[in-house]
């Protein structure tokens, strides 16, 4: 199989909003207890349900964002080992500049998107803003509809910039952060 340009990447990957599902948080649930399978109960501190689609009501990208966090000591390889390689994609391994040890991807195929597609962010227990964030959304549902009108604008300007679209993102999280409402 030939590499792909990021033109073709962003393409076949564009940044796409859905109308709030109730099926996300069964899908959260699902991959959940794979999650547990493969890694092992031991290994696991916390699993949660982040992002836009664990605010009930909200526009997001079908994309189910989980944050894994394991258990100091756990071998990082063995870890990445246990997941089956034609599921999951690896995109980074410890050596990138994020709070993320390893982020891996579910549900892209050489087709585009399958029905379900996670983003499974593993990490170190911590007290994160993404649950933060999640859960000012939910308590202060007029946050959460300027936050979706951001974003319905957003994809009209970064739909094929995934990276540009997310960062454009950051500032409004950014913002409701330094003002100390989460």
């Amino acid at each position: 199989m030939r590499e792909m340009t990021n033109e073709e990447l962003a393409k076949l990957y564009p940044v796409i909003l859905s109308e709030y599902n109730s099926a996300w948080q069964q899908w959260f649930a699902e991959e959940k207890e794979r999650l547990f399978q493969h890694i092992g109960v031991e290994n696991i501190v916390r699993v949660t349900h982040i992002g836009s689609t664990a605010v009930p009501g909200l526009m997001a990208k079908p994309t189910i964002d989980i944050l894994l966090e394991i258990t100091d000591g756990v071998d990082v390889i063995a870890m990445i080992d246990s997941l089956p390689n034609d599921e999951y994609i690896c995109l980074r391994k410890q050596t990138i500049p994020t709070s993320d040890l390893v982020l891996f991807l579910k549900g892209y195929t050489d087709a585009g998107f399958a029905e379900k597609v996670y983003h499974i962010h593993v990490r170190y227990p911590d007290d994160w803003d993404e649950v933060r964030f999640r859960d000012y959304l939910i308590a202060h549902p007029e946050a959460a509809k300027a936050y979706a009108a951001l974003k319905r604008q957003l994809k009209e300007q970064f739909e094929f910039d995934r990276d540009g679209y997310t960062n454009a993102k950051g500032k409004f999280i950014k913002t409701v952060g330094e003002s100390n409402l989460y």
